[in-house]
């Protein structure tokens, strides 16, 4: 997933949590944060396993908060 959000010029950080899931952040125009939550959604890294993706608290920002993305 970092490899795709910096190739969509995307912010922001991911981590994996205890429960088997994952959380994060992601900033950047809103067509390529929809890209990169349909490559969540549909493919994931090679490793992962989707059942099921949500994706909540979204609002417009004026101003990034991150410099890059990270794991």
């Amino acid at each position: 997933s970092q490899a795709e959000a910096k190739r969509l010029g995307l912010v922001g950080w991911v981590q994996n949590t205890s429960h088997g899931t994952v959380q994060g952040q992601i900033q950047g125009p809103a067509a390529r944060v929809r890209e990169l939550q349909e490559w969540l959604r549909k493919t994931g890294s090679p490793q992962s396993r989707i059942s099921r993706a949500e994706f909540c608290n979204e609002k417009k920002i004026t101003a990034l908060e991150h410099k890059d993305f990270q794991i």
